[in-house]
Parts: C-alpha cells; sequence; structure tokens
C-alpha cells in the first residue's frame, strides 16, 4: 500500500488542493488543512480501489479530491477498528473511527455518490507522531492482534476507550 494523492483544504466547504507532502503535527493534524487542530479528526484516508467500486456502482468515474478525504492510497483496506494503527513514513496514526460518505457528495460528484461510496469512504485517524507524509510513501498497517499479547491489547484497547470517555474494563481480562 502506498500514497498516491494527497489533498488539505484550508477551509470548510473550500476546494481540496493537491499537495504532494504536507507536515503532519502529532495530537493537532495536518499543516492548512480546516481539521487542524481539531482533537480527533487530525486526516482521512481512502483507497483508490474503493473508489473505483463506487464510481462502477455510481456509473462515473471521479477524481479522489472530491470526496474531500485528504490521503488516498493506491490499495485497502484501510483499517477500521478504533485503536487500530498505520504508519506513513515517520507518522504514526490510530483509527478514530470509519469515515462516513457525506450528503455534500451527492453535490460534488453527482447523485447517489453518498450512496455509493457508503462503506468506502475511507476512515479518520488521529496523528500519533510527527513528521512529513509524500506521495509515494509506503503505508504499514498494524492491527490490535498484531500488538502482541491479550495484557498488551488490553492497554491499546483502554488507551482508545478512555480517549473516549468510556473507562470501561478490558474484554481480555479476568
Amino acid at each position: 500500500m502506498k500514497v498516491i494523492a494527497i489533498h488539505t483544504a484550508p477551509g470548510v466547504r473550500l476546494p481540496m488542493v493537491a499537495r504532494s507532502s504536507v507536515l503532519a503535527e502529532a495530537g493537532v493534524g495536518l499543516v492548512g488543512d480546516r481539521y487542524h487542530g481539531t482533537k480527533h479528526r487530525h486526516v482521512t484516508i481512502q483507497a483508490q480501489d474503493a473508489l473505483d467500486e463506487g464510481a462502477v456502482e455510481l456509473g462515473r468515474t471521479f477524481a479522489p479530491e472530491l470526496t474531500r478525504r485528504n490521503i488516498t492510497v493506491d490499495v485497502g483496506p484501510i483499517p477500521r477498528v478504533p485503536g487500530d494503527r498505520l504508519r506513513i513514513g515517520d507518522v504514526e496514526l490510530e483509527v478514530v473511527r470509519i469515515a462516513a460518505p457525506c450528503r455534500l457528495l451527492d453535490d460534488t460528484i453527482g447523485p447517489g455518490a453518498a450512496r455509493a461510496l457508503s462503506r468506502r469512504a475511507g476512515t479518520i485517524f488521529r496523528i500519533l507522531s510527527s513528521g512529513e507524509i509524500r506521495v509515494g510513501d509506503e503505508v504499514r498497517v498494524s492491527t490490535l492482534t498484531d500488538v502482541g499479547s491479550r495484557t498488551d491489547r488490553c492497554r491499546v484497547s483502554a488507551g482508545v476507550r478512555r480517549s473516549r470517555g468510556a473507562g470501561r474494563r478490558c474484554r481480555h481480562s479476568g
């Protein structure tokens, strides 16, 4: 899996701008993007092969920036389980949640786009470590099951839960 496109928008509803690279700031977001400074929605990632499937269902092709996602990789699947991680260059990212397709897609891409991209709209990540992300960078995925022992997974999982304020016990404990 590798990065094939990077886009940011300086403000809400402003056009996406193609970039060859972007600075990712841990805990803050992508420099120059509308979500820079938000608590959890630092970067959105989508897969071109999933967009291609959506285009077939929709009956028309479209440019990846019309989905308003930040990073497009060549192939998926993109991790979707909260707590799963991936690394792009030196930047480590953690899944927050699945990105839901917005009704604005019907305006920018065409009627039915939001429906065609349902379950294909990518994933929202928080940035855990700072660095530069470039077009062409390799993407390395790790899931909670890759972390190690049940105890390790519980620590990772509990950290994710605490960040959402739930504070529940790990299902692997006891």
